[in-house]
Parts: C-alpha cells; sequence; structure tokens
C-alpha cells in the first residue's frame, strides 16, 4: 500500500460463487489492477454476502481459492493492494451490528436486489437477505473509501452506504467518509451472447451465454462464433442491433478502437468473420490470466498465506474506524490482547 496520503481510497469486493465472467473481467477486476496506479486498493472476497443463499460448504472453500487467484490474475498485485477474505477480518461483521442499529426496515425493503432476491428465493427470504446492504455499508466505510467501482445497478447500495454513514455522522460528529460511486463510462454492463437484452451473468442456465476467464481458447471463440445478432450483415453499431452493439462494445473495450473504426474495420465482411475476431482477440486477453490462475490454484498453500498477508494489512487499517464508532455509542473498545491479530 502506498503511504501517500492525498492518493483517494478505493474499495471494492466481489463474491466467490462461481467463475468470473468477461463482465466481471471488462466491467469491474480486469481494471481493479490498473487502479493500483492512482489509489490505495482495497479488494475483497464478500464470502459473508453469499451466506444469504445456502452455499455448500466445500464448494464455497474452493470458490473463495478460485476467486481470489482471479483477483491476483487479473492484475492485481497483492504487494500494492490489500487483498484479503470478508469473513477473515472480524472488524466486518462487528461493524455490521452497529451499523444495523442505524438502518430502517423502510429503507432496506426497498432495495432493488432485495426484491428481486427475494422472488428467486421465496423459500429462503432470510434476515441477511434484507440486511447485507447494511454489511456492504460497512465494508466501504470501515476503510474510509472515496471511491466504490460499480455498476450502474449497484449504485443504489453507494448510496445507502452514505445515507447511514450521514446519519451516524449527524448525531456523533465526523466518523466516516462518505463515498462516492465509480463507475467505468465504457463496458461496465456486458450483455449475454445468447439473449442480448439480458446482462451476461454467471447465473445464466445457457452456457453459451457467457464466457468465463478461465475457458481454454477454442471453447471462447466457439461461443462467440454462437453469439446471437440479426439478419443484417453490416457491422455497424445502432439502435436496433443489441448483439451487435454489444460485440462492437466488448471487441472496442479490449482493443482500444472506437465504435466507428471498429465498423470500418469490418466494413465489407460478415457477421461470422466479426465473430471470429472478437472471438480471437478476447481469448488473447485472457490467455495470461488463465495461465496464472492455474498457476496459482495449484499452491493452496501459498495462497494461504497471501491470504493472511491481505486479512492482517485489512486488520490494521480498519480497526481505528471500528474502535472510534465503538468509542462514540458508548461500548467498550479497548482491544483485549486474545482479540489482537498475531
Amino acid at each position: 500500500m502506498g503511504e501517500n496520503k492525498k492518493r483517494g481510497v478505493m474499495l471494492s469486493g466481489i463474491q466467490p460463487t462461481g467463475n468470473f465472467t468477461l463482465g466481471n473481467y471488462i466491467g469491474a477486476v480486469g481494471n481493479w489492477g490498473k487502479q493500483e496506479k492512482e489509489f490505495d486498493c482495497f479488494y475483497f472476497l464478500a464470502d459473508l454476502h453469499s451466506l444469504t443463499i445456502r452455499q455448500d460448504p466445500e464448494a464455497l472453500r474452493h470458490q473463495s481459492y478460485s476467486a481470489f487467484s482471479l483477483l491476483i490474475s487479473c492484475g492485481i498485485d497483492p504487494d500494492k493492494s490489500v487483498v484479503f477474505a470478508q469473513s477473515q477480518v472480524p472488524t466486518h461483521a462487528e461493524m455490521n451490528w452497529i451499523l444495523n442499529c442505524y438502518s430502517y426496515f423502510g429503507e432496506l425493503s426497498r432495495m432493488h436486489q432485495f426484491k428481486e432476491k427475494s422472488k428467486l428465493h421465496e423459500e429462503n427470504i432470510n434476515a441477511g437477505l434484507l440486511t447485507y446492504p447494511v454489511l456492504m455499508a460497512g465494508d466501504i466505510l470501515l476503510y474510509q473509501a472515496d471511491y466504490v467501482p460499480v455498476g450502474a445497478d449497484q449504485k443504489q447500495h453507494v448510496e445507502f452506504a452514505r445515507d447511514v454513514a450521514g446519519r451516524f455522522n449527524s448525531i456523533y460528529g465526523p466518523t466516516f467518509k462518505l463515498p462516492e460511486p465509480y463507475i467505468p463510462e465504457e463496458g461496465a454492463r456486458l450483455m449475454s451472447l445468447q439473449d442480448p437484452t439480458k446482462k451476461m451473468s454467471k447465473s445464466d442456465t445457457n452456457p453459451y451465454g457467457y464466457v468465463t476467464i478461465v475457458e481454454d481458447r477454442d471453447t471462447i471463440i466457439k461461443k462467440f462464433k454462437r453469439a446471437v445478432t440479426d439478419n443484417e450483415r453490416e457491422v455497424v453499431y445502432r439502435e436496433g442491433k443489441d448483439g451487435i452493439n454489444n460485440l462492437i462494445t466488448i471487441y472496442s473495450v479490449i482493443t482500444g478502437k472506437t465504435h466507428d473504426e471498429v465498423a470500418k474495420e469490418f466494413e465489407g465482411k460478415g457477421y461470422g468473420d466479426f465473430k471470429t475476431a472478437v472471438g480471437e482477440v478476447v481469448a488473447d486477453e485472457l490467455a495470461p490470466v488463465r495461465t496464472k490462475y492455474l498457476e496459482l490454484m495449484s499452491d493452496l498453500g501459498e495462497l494461504d498465506k497471501l491470504l493472511k498477508k491481505g486479512a492482517q494489512r485489512a486488520y490494521e487499517v480498519s480497526l481505528p474506524t471500528l474502535l472510534d464508532a465503538k468509542h462514540k455509542v458508548g461500548l467498550l473498545y479497548e482491544v483485549l490482547d486474545f482479540c489482537k491479530a498475531k
């Protein structure tokens, strides 16, 4: 971590449930390593958040190792950023309870994702599903984050964190920094390759709708060749061409070319050539990620060392904010010896 106090603090987390998709890579984790140049960065596995849905314990542990490996494989340097698992840093759970007491049922029940997930998991509408935005707020506020990289559909959660922080600050005085959402201008929302009206998602029942960032080259190209387009032949970005627009966005983000430059490059060529080209540039982009990932996953002992290093640093940074909040609300806030990080 850099010690330059003028650098802003960037924080983001991702749930360790399943492999990251190309959408995760382009819209989020692929940019996280680049942000180390400008910000002090904290990136974490939101494994506590994943418990709102019933998980297979062994699968979750494997996915946590996998997701941690992917974060590093995507370019995050654990010597420059703090990379850790949420559940290994006890300040998160403790701050969650404090902030729960400054959050209101009405505002939580109006959150978009609570409504959506309640419909998807009617048999398990648990309290965590309702209050996980409070845990998310604590994740952010513990580190006095300036910015939180989110998709447009996640902006509501940052606004909630600001509301809770402002409410707490108005009662007890300056305690938490009010974070700002950080939304990339391009590529923040990739669409399904099979249904370009829907967001690309690892929960898609059609495996040809998404690309995971550790798939082999042949599989990636095959999926792009089967991407849904339209009945025209012109590679151009315009309204009504959702499938082609999605492919142009992907090609544009990876190559750095504008939409107009992409259209000019493929002028007079058919969709088949274009889809193959998109698949090839994606495969080339992801090849070193896959190689690094396989290398890391072959040594879980080394991963445990990296996880411990990240958790210790995260605890050291987040503890002062937690102790300040505990003191202000009247709790006993001395850290007892047996609670201190070893």
